[in-house]
């Protein structure tokens, strides 16, 4: 599988224009039997409520059926299971779509090789679900721009709905750009079609793409790509007066202009362009600010701030170096930083009868997760916020495990001497740029 995944990525970059007639044959036993057993054991099962352990079962004849019924042209997928998780920083809840066990196998080869064609065609501004890529590198990548670029103005803008709302006509058009295999095309378009199935009732589904869908990452980013990324940088740029700059992961993207009259242009054009589609800007959570050196300057010589914007859990707010020279600095945003907490907050009331030496030791993987994302250059103080206030959650529930207090602040100061939380540190130097995250 690799050797031929390398030839169709070879043959993608040689031939910009190749239209790749036959694919599907490659989601066979042995790709199958593969994604197999790169699944995770313990993740949640869809409508079929099979796990990985049972389908391992009778795995080759499982996998040889379902290489049947494909050839055959009578595989189907089935409706996705709907569940919804917390949204960070919000009282939504996030709908996800959980496909069959059986699904899941197709999709993550269908991914695979959408991924070897389509890698080959991505623009360098594209950071999402991408191998070899961060929201790191994206942070990185953006502090670069708006350090040493002339960019004095920012658009940040949100699309409502991105996931729920793609039009599947123009996703297959999308994907006939690159793909003419017609069982393939037609794999897809049933994925989109399968539906989804939420407490018990069936519904159909004729736009979007489900997220939690082993597929719907790279759909996302191919018709981003076209929708978006291309029309940026073959449109947008050749009628900008000044320099004009984009970053983006999955849907969520800013770009940066030299000049005003360029962003205001581009956010007039872009709800045309996203209306063409059937998407929309989100208006509330989107904005024109004036930001970079000039904005910095100005508005230090106003005695006023200047306005932040928020990419990718971080606000970005204008700032100086010790020595006076302007700099970009990031800190967690407050909606991130709130969500963080109440997660916090929450598992410890949910754990709060454990014993407490397994609180503290079940807690630090979760400092740890916290610091390994926001542990970035200039988030040091969000850091030990965050850990001043675990410990705060920590003595409150220790506190109440009983009628008598257990500790005292002081004690409990002592206590943490003896048994700290680990420290936090930084992970990401902002200033540590790969030379590929631009390519």
């Amino acid at each position: 599988m690799e050797t031929k995944l390398t030839r169709i990525a070879e043959k993608a970059r040689e031939n910009p224009k190749l239209r790749f007639t036959t694919l599907v044959h490659l989601i066979n036993e042995e790709t199958l039997m593969a994604a197999h057993m790169g699944m995770p054991e313990r993740k949640a099962s869809g409508v079929d409520k099979v796990s990985k352990a049972e389908y391992e079962e009778n795995l080759e004849a499982n996998v040889k059926d379902l290489v049947a019924k494909m050839k055959r042209q009578a595989y189907k997928p089935q409706a996705a299971k709907r569940v919804y998780i917390p949204k960070p920083g919000s009282n939504k809840m996030r709908p996800l779509g959980i496909p069959a066990y059986e699904d899941k196998l197709v999709q993550t080869v269908l991914a695979r090789i959408l991924n070897a064609i389509y890698e080959q065609d991505f623009l360098g501004c594209s950071y999402g679900f991408r191998p070899g890529r961060s929201c790191h590198d994206a942070l990185k990548a953006l502090n670069t721009i708006i350090e040493h670029r002339p960019i004095n103005y920012i658009v940040d803008a949100d699309i409502k709905g991105f996931f729920d709302n793609v039009d599947h006509k123009w996703m297959m058009e999308c994907l006939k750009q690159r793909i003419a295999d017609p069982n393939m095309l037609r794999l897809i378009a049933r994925f989109l079609k399968a539906g989804i199935i939420e407490a018990g009732v069936s519904y159909d589904t004729p736009q979007g793409t489900p997220q939690g869908g082993v597929v719907s990452p790279i759909l996302a980013n191919v018709y981003l790509h076209y929708v978006l990324d291309l029309w940026f940088y073959s449109i947008v740029r050749r009628h900008c007066k000044g320099q004009a700059y984009m970053v983006r992961y999955a849907d969520d993207f800013v770009c940066c202009f030299q000049y005003e009259e360029d962003a205001l242009s581009f956010y007039d054009a872009l709800q045309d362009r996203l209306k063409k589609f059937n998407l929309e800007i989100s208006e509330e959570k989107s904005q024109i600010i004036a930001f970079g050196r000039q904005a910095e300057a100005k508005s230090r010589a106003g005695g006023k701030k200047p306005k932040t914007f928020d990419f990718l859990g971080f606000t970005h707010y204008c700032s100086r170096s010790r020595r006076g020279k302007f700099r970009v600095k990031r800190k967690t945003s407050g909606k991130k930083y709130r969500a963080s907490i109440l997660r916090c907050k929450e598992w410890l009331k949910e754990h709060r009868n454990i014993p407490a030496p397994l609180i503290w030791w079940l807690i630090r993987p979760k400092l740890y997760g916290n610091y390994r994302y926001y542990g970035i250059t200039d988030n040091a103080p969000m850091l030990y916020k965050f850990l001043y206030e675990v410990e705060k959650l920590l003595f409150k529930w220790l506190n109440r495990r009983s009628q008598r207090k257990s500790f005292d602040w002081r004690k409990f100061r002592l206590f943490l001497r003896k048994f700290p939380l680990p420290t936090p540190r930084i992970y990401v130097n902002i200033y540590d740029v790969r030379g590929r995250i631009f390519a």
